[in-house]
């Protein structure tokens, strides 16, 4: 249980900190304009408190579910390294004897 436990916050720690490295590029690809000339600069007027706001909260999203990704990948990798095999039980009481070692008088 505690092992599991420590692999589910280092998961969750894991995906967090891949979530930061990863998730800036992917916005800035997934809303760059495409079709402009190389070294055109779009003139935008923009409230900054907003743009601001807006991927603040996209990264703070992203992180979260890295962490959700991470903290999962931890609870099966601690449920695969705790589980133990069971040994196999053989019940007496259900052997069968061979036909040829009874006697029949």
């Amino acid at each position: 249980m505690k092992t599991t436990l420590i692999l589910m916050f280092a998961g969750a720690l894991i995906g967090v900190v891949a979530a930061s490295f990863i998730v800036p590029p992917a916005r800035a690809w997934y809303t760059s304009p495409g079709g402009l000339p190389q070294g055109a600069q779009i003139q935008a007027v923009v409230q900054i408190p907003e743009v601001i706001k807006y991927a603040t909260s996209r990264l703070l999203n992203g992180q979260l579910i890295g962490a959700a990704v991470g903290a999962a990948a931890g609870l099966i990798a601690g449920l695969f390294m705790t589980m133990r095999p069971r040994p196999v039980v053989i019940n007496p009481a259900h052997r069968t004897t061979p036909a040829s070692s009874t006697t029949h008088i």
